[in-house]
């Protein structure tokens, strides 16, 4: 929603002035704001969550459940980081979320794909074939593909240890 401003506006077409949705006070300024089916000062309309001032000429605005947000928190409580590269379901802006390798994954999603092992600070897992492995599956796979006598189809690279000890916040700023 973007910001307009209009010269005389504070004055309602009854000749009443327009009182503020946040301070309760007749508008009396030159310029009159309207969020929300309400109207504001300037100085009056804010941010729900973080207090910014939403208020100047240019500014956008974002209403969602009866809430003035500016885009930051709005992305952050309503946007998306993208799509779960196990579940494929949407990932919330503000989950913790596991990265490796530009795939991002729900903590509770971050396991092995083979025998759903979940994993601890200080365990090591493996891209192969872009599915996370435990250390275990990973190298019974390598020796299925060292016995093998035809050439194996997956083109796992060698081990490259990450060691998985920390959760990364996917807030946008």
């Amino acid at each position: 929603m973007q910001i307009s401003q209009e010269p005389s506006a504070s004055i309602g077409g009854d000749g009443e002035r327009q009182e503020c949705a946040g301070c309760k006070k007749k508008i009396t300024d030159r310029y009159l704001l309207k969020a929300l089916e309400q109207f504001w000062h300037e100085d009056c309309l804010k941010c729900s969550c973080c207090d910014c001032r939403l208020g100047e000429v240019g500014s956008t605005l974002f209403t969602k459940a009866n809430l003035l947000l500016c885009r930051r928190d709005y992305l952050r409580l309503f946007g998306s980081t993208g799509y779960c590269s196990a579940c494929s379901k949407m990932i919330p802006a503000f989950e913790m979320v596991m990265r490796v390798k530009g795939n991002v994954y729900h903590l509770e999603c971050f396991a092995c794909q083979q025998c759903n092992h979940r994993f601890c600070v200080g365990d090591r897992f493996y891209m192969c074939d872009n599915k996370i492995l435990c250390e275990y599956d990973y190298e019974e796979r390598m020796v299925k593909c060292s016995s093998s006598s035809s050439s194996c189809s997956s083109s796992c690279p060698p081990p490259f240890n990450s060691i998985h000890s920390a959760v990364s916040s996917s807030v946008l700023r």
